[in-house]
């Protein structure tokens, strides 16, 4: 456990005596594909390190339906910001998008050495800095961008600089959910690509016939 928590910033310059106590109150938590970590609304006493799989935070609408607000790989931490909120509960829910494992983390007493540590909060504070801008540049995207600019930003995202095809990783559903498209949209969208001789889908194999138009297509504005 030592090794993975080390390739973490939030770790990796924890001392010997620091990365032995986070270790001994740490646990390793095993999740099936579709096997839930937590629900919004929990109490948040622990925070997250993900080593293998992909972890889905979401949030439910009153009416029920999902929104995907992250997908976290490995090697990224999650929730830990809620340590400093007085009775912290989490403002999402976290599943298991693949077979996962997970490291949790006694937030409580991680902070606790915050408060003897200046260099572990300046720690902190440079990787929530480096989340709030990049919900912000979401927010510019969500508000400026048209859904057929995020689909194909995405794509051109995942796409290798070398090849012309790649594999989503993820579910449709998924990856529409988290750049707030309606599944139906996504599909229209991408249909409207194939048309326009830019990709081709097929399962979840991506096909890029135009890398220059589906760059343009990622830089369109409007709504």
């Amino acid at each position: 456990m030592k090794d993975e928590l080390k390739q973490s910033l939030l770790f990796a310059h924890l001392d010997e005596a620091q990365l032995e106590r986070v270790i001994k109150r740490a646990v390793r938590v095993k999740l099936h594909e579709g096997e839930g970590l937590f629900e919004q609304g929990d109490r948040a006493d622990r925070f997250y390190l993900v080593e293998s799989g992909q972890i889905k935070l979401y949030r439910l609408s009153p009416a029920g339906n999902e929104k995907i607000i992250d997908i976290v790989r490995p090697g990224s931490t999650f929730a830990e910001a809620l340590m400093f909120l007085d009775s912290p509960r989490y403002p999402v829910g976290a599943q298991a998008l693949q077979s996962a494992q997970v490291i949790s983390i006694d937030a409580a007493d991680y902070a606790d050495m915050l408060r003897n540590s200046v260099d572990l909060c300046f720690l902190l504070m440079g990787e929530m800095s480096q989340r709030l801008r990049a919900l912000v540049r979401e927010i510019d995207d969500l508000s400026l961008q048209s859904a057929t600019s995020r689909v194909a930003a995405y794509f051109l995202a995942q796409l290798p600089v070398d090849a012309d095809q790649f594999e989503l990783g993820l579910a449709k559903q998924v990856i529409a959910s988290r750049l707030s498209v309606k599944p139906e949209t996504f599909s229209r969208i991408i249909k409207n690509l194939h048309t326009g001789g830019i990709l081709t889908v097929s399962g979840a194999r991506v096909t890029v016939h135009d890398r220059a138009g589906l760059r343009q297509s990622a830089a369109e504005f409007g709504s």
